[in-house]
């Protein structure tokens, strides 16, 4: 293809532009990466060190040794595929019939919806409503209270209304029935926004710690996030150390080798995810944003 000057310059001023924008977020990344395996006395001394002797892989042994990492590790799968799997129910159950032409009350429900995404009761309303549900320290008070999400049943909303009609009225000239349709013709089209709704839902509850501080009283269903977010408060050096600089300068180190592990060791799921939800991912958000 022919370009001119014009697009040729700005073809090249846009690869350039890509290309710092990858290094602004690759070289981040590379460098906990690597500090997750260097002695914490080289890291803080010499800084980033490809030499192999510099090396070690204590931080993740002292993780892994840890049993509440563990149990917060497979919790936080629990949390986060449960979420996963109520949002995503929920919310194309209540977005079909939303996008079907007819439906009454679209429009009255459509506007309760939207009230719910400006206005909220607030935390202690919210906690004396989980409270009085029985729900506190239980699995329930972390996937149930913000599984329902209108942005997400607008989003796919929306792509149902994308979906040509013209399958449906061939399917009902045939004899099917709405379920029938629903089941066989649209969920199976919906793949990439199912899977877009997943990826969302999972990630937002992976990354969460807050609820689960709130509503979780027993340490032994804490989530990763949280579990790692007490071990880092327990390594920090306090002030009223500085006396004993031996052990200042052990628990500096001990923090040092835990932090970047502990990053890399909570990132690791969303890492192995993203790939085999991209393709799901670009397609399903780039049809609800067109219609």
């Amino acid at each position: 293809m022919n370009y001119s000057k014009k697009d040729r310059f700005l073809l090249m001023i846009n690869k350039y532009f890509l290309i710092i924008a990858t290094l602004i977020i690759l070289l981040p990344l590379l460098y906990v990466l690597l500090a997750s395996f260097l002695e914490p006395n080289v890291l803080l001394s010499k800084g980033i060190s490809f030499n192999p002797d510099d090396w070690s892989v204590q931080g993740y042994v002292k993780i892994l040794q840890n049993e509440a990492i563990i149990r917060g590790f497979f919790y936080s799968i629990l949390y986060s595929v449960g979420f996963a799997l109520v949002t995503v129910i929920v919310s194309i159950l209540a977005a079909y019939p939303l996008s079907v032409e007819g439906f009454r009350g679209t429009k009255v429900i459509m506007i309760f919806f939207l009230i719910t995404m400006f206005f909220s009761g607030g935390l202690i309303p919210t906690y004396l409503v989980i409270k009085d549900l029985g729900m506190l320290n239980s699995i329930w008070a972390i996937i149930l209270p913000g599984a329902i999400s209108v942005w997400n049943i607008i989003l796919a909303r929306t792509y149902f209304k994308a979906i040509p009609k013209e399958l449906q009225e061939a399917a009902k000239i045939d004899g099917a029935s709405d379920l029938l349709i629903f089941f066989k013709i649209i969920l199976p089209l919906s793949k990439p926004i199912i899977f877009v709704l997943a990826l969302y839902a999972f990630v937002g509850q992976w990354n969460s710690y807050f609820d689960a501080m709130i509503y979780l009283e027993d340490a032994k269903l804490h989530p990763l996030q949280l579990v790692l977010r007490s071990i880092l408060i327990q390594n920090e050096v306090q002030p009223g150390m500085i006396g004993n600089q031996l052990a200042m300068a052990e628990l500096k180190k001990m923090s040092e080798m835990i932090k970047y592990s502990s990053i890399i060791l909570s990132s690791l799921p969303l890492i192995i995810m993203y790939p085999f939800f991209q393709k799901y991912f670009e397609k399903g958000v780039m049809v609800g944003s067109i219609k």
